[in-house]
C-alpha cells in the first residue's frame, strides 16, 4: 500500500536511524506484507542482522517499540518472525478514502509528459487479421490509454505490412481481377483468398512470376500508375481493418498507419550513418554491423544483423532502424515501445545494439520490446479453425457477441433489442480483451470460452457485473452517486475496511502496470476489488444500512468502487454497463 509507506516513511527512517541503521541499508526493503492478515506493510529485518550483529526476531522487536507510539492513528505495528508489520489504522483508512470521493483522477497522478511511440497491431496489407494480431492490438491499445491517462505524449505507429516484394504479385492479381472486383473482394474482408490466389499464380505461373517481378520494380521505382494500383490494395485493406479496430473498441485510425512504406526513403539514408559512424562491414557482398551484445550462431561464430544484402535489398532490421531514426529525429520520442511477439526478442535487442552503436539513440532514450505469448487452443497448439486455417480476428469477435447475447437472454430476459445488443457486445469483445489481458503477456494463454464469459472468477464478466449491480443499488436507493461524494466513510466492519484497503491502492497499482508494461497487474487488482466488495455487499446492508449516517458511508464506498472498476476497465480498453 504506497499510500501507508508514504505516512510511515518519515518515522520509520527516524526510528531506523537512531539505530544506526544508514537509509541505503533499508531503503527498498519495505513493501506489501506477503501475509495479508500480518498488516498492509513489512520490513523484513533479516539484512539488518548483518550491520547490528542481531538476531532479526529482534531488532523486529525493538523497531516495533519504537515506532508504535510515533504511528498512532496511522497504523498499528507488530513484529513477527523476523518482520515489523504494520496495517492502517481503519479511521486513517477512511480519511484516505474520503479524499478519494472528490477526485476525478482517483489518486492517480498526471507525471512529468514524456514522448513515446508505441508500435502496436500491424496487419498486413492484403492478409487477413488473425487472432495473433489481437494480443499486440489490445495489449498496445491498454498501454496507450494508460500513458495518455498519465498525462504522456503518445504517438500510436501502426506499423502495417504494405512494402516489399509480395505487392509485386499482388498488384498483378489485382490487375487480372480487374480493379472493381479486387475492390469488392478486398472490402468484405476476403483478403486470405485474395492473397492465397495471388500467390497460387505465383507458384505456378512463370508469366506471371515475370510480371510480378517487373511490377516490384516499377513499385520501387516510384512509377506513378503502380504507385495508384498499391494506393487500392492499401485504402482497401484499412477500410477492412478499421471495421475489426472498430468493433475491439480501440484507439487507432488511419492517422497512426505509419507502414514499412513511410521509412522506403530513409533505408538508404540508414545504410549511410552506419557507414560514417564506422560500424559498417562487409561480409561476402552484404552490409552487416556486429552487434555490441556479442551474439553468436549456432557454430559459435559472430553473428552480424544485415543491413543490405549482396543484391542490394534491406532486410526487416533496416527498416526497423529507419523508424528509430524518424521516431527520435521527426517524432523527438524519449521511449519507443514495440508490442510484438516474443519470437523477435532476439531481433529487437540485436536492432537496439546497432542504434546505440550507430548513435540513433542515446542515454536518454529508451527503447522496449514489450513481448508477448501466443493464443493456444485446448491442446497447447496455436489457435486454429476445426479446418486448420488461422481463425479470422472478426470471426472471433462476432462469435464473442454472439454467445454473450445467449448468455444475458438467460440471466435477464428483461433486457431486449439495442440495449441487450450493445451489452452483449460491451460484454463479448471485453470478455475476449480481457483474457488477454489478465494474462502475464509473455506467457502464452489457452483459448477458452466458457471461461472468458464466466460471470464469475477473473473474468470482465465478473468485473463488469460487480460495476452493473453497484448501478442497480443507486437506482434503488433513490440517492444520486454524485451526492455521495461528498459523504463521511466509517470503516466499522472487516469487510468495509478490506474495501476500503483495496480502493487506495489503486493509483499504486495503475503506476506499477504501466512501469512494467503488464496489464495483467491491473487485471488482477480489479479481480480482488470485485470479489472484496462482493463480500462486503454480503454482510454489510447498503440501502437497508439502518441509519442514514451508515447508509451513506456504505453508499459511498459502493460508489468509489464502481467508479474504480470503470476507471481501470478503461484503462483497459473494456466498457462497464450500468445493467446486464
Amino acid at each position: 500500500m504506497r499510500v501507508l509507506a508514504d505516512a510511515v516513511g518519515p518515522a520509520l527512517e527516524e526510528v531506523l536511524s537512531e539505530m544506526g541503521i544508514a537509509d541505503e541499508v533499508w531503503t527498498g526493503l519495505l513493501g506489501p506484507a506477503t501475509v495479508e492478515e500480518h498488516g498492509d506493510l513489512a520490513l523484513p529485518c533479516h539484512r539488518l542482522a548483518g550491520t547490528l550483529h542481531r538476531s532479526p526476531n529482534d531488532i523486529a522487536v525493538d523497531i516495533a517499540a519504537a515506532l508504535d507510539p510515533m504511528l498512532s492513528g496511522t497504523a498499528g505495528v507488530s513484529a513477527v518472525s523476523g518482520f515489523v508489520n504494520m496495517r492502517a489504522d481503519p479511521s486513517w483508512l477512511a480519511a484516505q478514502t474520503m479524499a478519494l470521493l472528490p477526485d476525478d483522477r482517483l489518486g492517480i497522478a498526471i507525471e512529468q509528459a514524456r514522448t513515446v511511440a508505441v508500435d502496436y497491431s500491424a496487419p498486413n496489407v492484403a492478409k487477413e487479421m488473425h487472432v495473433g494480431h489481437l494480443r499486440s492490438t489490445v495489449i498496445g491499445d491498454a498501454i496507450v490509454r494508460m500513458l495518455e491517462h498519465k498525462g504522456h505524449t503518445v504517438h500510436r505507429e501502426n506499423h502495417v505490412g504494405d512494402w516489399g516484394t509480395p505487392f509485386g504479385m499482388l498488384i498483378e492479381h489485382l490487375l487480372d481481377l480487374g480493379e472493381a472486383n479486387a475492390a469488392e473482394e478486398l472490402s468484405v474482408g476476403d483478403l486470405d483468398a485474395f492473397y492465397k490466389q495471388a500467390r497460387t499464380k505465383f507458384n505456378s505461373d512463370e508469366t506471371f512470376v515475370a510480371r510480378s517481378r517487373n511490377r516490384v520494380v516499377l513499385l520501387q521505382g516510384g512509377d506513378e500508375e503502380t504507385l495508384r494500383l498499391w494506393r487500392i490494395l492499401v485504402d482497401e485493406s484499412m477500410r477492412y481493418f478499421n471495421e475489426v479496430y472498430g468493433m475491439l473498441g480501440v484507439l487507432l485510425t488511419d492517422d497512426n498507419i505509419m507502414g514499412e512504406s513511410n521509412y522506403h526513403h530513409l533505408l538508404p539514408v540508414v545504410v549511410e550513418r552506419l557507414q560514417a559512424s564506422g560500424v559498417l562491414e562487409d561480409s561476402e557482398g552484404a552490409k552487416v554491423v556486429y552487434p555490441s551484445g556479442g551474439w553468436l550462431n549456432r557454430e559459435g561464430e559472430p553473428m552480424p544483423v544485415i543491413i543490405e544484402k549482396a543484391d542490394g535489398g534491406y532486410n526487416y532490421a533496416t527498416t526497423d532502424l529507419a523508424c528509430i531514426i524518424d521516431r527520435v529525429e521527426r517524432l523527438d520520442c524519449d521511449d519507443l515501445l514495440y508490442v510484438v511477439g516474443s519470437p523477435q526478442i532476439q531481433h529487437f535487442e540485436m536492432v537496439f545494439q546497432v542504434a546505440e552503436q550507430a548513435g540513433f539513440m542515446g542515454e536518454a532514450h529508451n527503447a522496449v520490446h514489450v513481448n508477448f505469448g501466443s493464443v493456444l487452443d485446448s491442446d497447447g497448439k496455436i489457435l486454429k479453425s476445426r479446418e486448420g486455417e488461422v481463425i479470422k480476428l472478426v470471426d472471433l469477435l462476432r462469435e464473442a457477441t454472439s454467445r454473450a447475447e445467449q448468455a444475458i437472454a438467460e440471466k435477464n430476459p428483461e433486457l431486449q433489442g439495442a440495449q441487450r445488443e450493445a451489452v452483449a457486445r460491451m460484454i463479448g469483445i471485453g470478455a475476449v480483451k480481457y483474457a488477454d489481458l489478465s494474462t502475464e503477456r509473455s506467457k502464452d494463454y489457452v483459448f477458452d470460452w466458457d471461461r472468458m464469459l464466466a460471470f464469475e472468477g477473473n473474468t470482465a464478466p465478473y468485473l463488469q457485473y460487480a460495476h452493473a449491480r453497484i448501478c442497480s443499488i443507486f437506482r434503488r436507493s433513490s440517492v444520486e452517486r454524485s451526492q455521495v461524494r461528498e459523504a463521511s466513510i466509517t470503516l466499522a466492519q472487516p469487510e468495509e475496511v478490506l474495501l476500503a484497503r483495496r480502493l487506495v491502492n489503486f493509483a499504486a497499482v495503475t503506476d506499477a502496470t504501466l512501469a512494467s508494461y503488464s496489464p495483467h497487474t491491473l487485471c488482477t487488482y480489479l479481480h480482488s476489488l470485485a470479489s472484496s466488495f462482493a463480500s462486503f455487499y454480503e454482510v454489510c446492508p447498503v440501502i437497508a444500512a439502518g441509519d442514514d449516517a451508515t447508509r451513506d458511508s456504505r453508499l459511498a464506498l459502493c460508489g468509489l468502487t464502481a467508479r474504480t472498476i470503470s476507471t481501470g476497465l478503461g484503462l483497459l480498453g473494456i466498457e462497464s454497463p450500468e445493467q446486464m
